[in-house]
């Protein structure tokens, strides 16, 4: 039996006891409901895609992109360059191809086009340079934490020599515009950092472009 002075203390103890256990469960019900990178690539690894009908394709398509659009930058990052995003790829149509590319383009992407269409070439330079340099030790250090297989992550170009003069010669804009879904495919994580680059401020605070 509590006596009068020791029944507030218990109470208190017990409404502390209480509390914690409320933000633990809240803290553990966000973690396991956050998607990662880890996340998304078990999801496309328990899916056989080949063997799915039209209408549960269209609807693993569509869970796969809202779970790649809802990492965090450096998740989604990851995720594109060892190839998570893109397991099922070979496997669609080019529709499906289409569809999946737009639904996970990041916001305010066809106005990354236009406005790096108007930079000077010095700046446009800077940009992609920048990109690729940020992408390729990104995936070194992939490699190096066990997260790739090291060839790809150090000898791997982020961005093929042919791309990287197409987009150049023609044009941004109109070359992503003329691309196949494949070609949009490669090009997703270097415009990707593109994006992120000109959001910094980077490429007009001056200095060498980055080689």
């Amino acid at each position: 039996m509590l006596s009068p002075r020791q029944r507030p203390i218990v109470f208190a103890v017990a409404a502390i006891a209480v509390i914690w256990l409320v933000a633990i469960a809240g803290y553990m019900i966000a973690k396991n409901a956050k998607v990662t990178a880890e996340k998304v690539q078990t999801y496309v690894e328990s899916v056989d895609f080949s063997r799915l009908s039209a209408a549960d394709r269209a609807k693993a398509i569509r869970r796969l992109a809202d779970m790649l659009n809802a990492l965090s930058l450096e998740e989604r990052r990851r995720a594109r360059l060892d190839r998570t995003a893109y397991r099922w790829f070979d496997e669609m149509t080019e529709q499906e191809k289409g569809e999946f590319i737009d639904a996970t383009m990041p916001a305010g992407f066809k106005e990354m086009l236009a406005s790096f269409e108007q930079m000077p070439d010095d700046q446009r330079r800077r940009v992609v340079n920048n990109a690729i340099k940020n992408l390729k030790d990104a995936q070194e250090k992939m490699a190096a934490d066990g997260q790739m297989p090291a060839q790809t992550g150090t000898n791997q170009n982020v961005l093929s020599d042919e791309l990287r003069q197409k987009m150049t010669k023609i044009g941004l804009q109109a070359f992503y515009s003329q691309s196949s879904a494949q070609t949009k495919a490669e090009l997703a994580p270097v415009l990707e950092e593109m994006q992120r680059t000109m959001q910094s401020g980077m490429p007009f605070r001056g200095g060498r472009p980055q080689q």
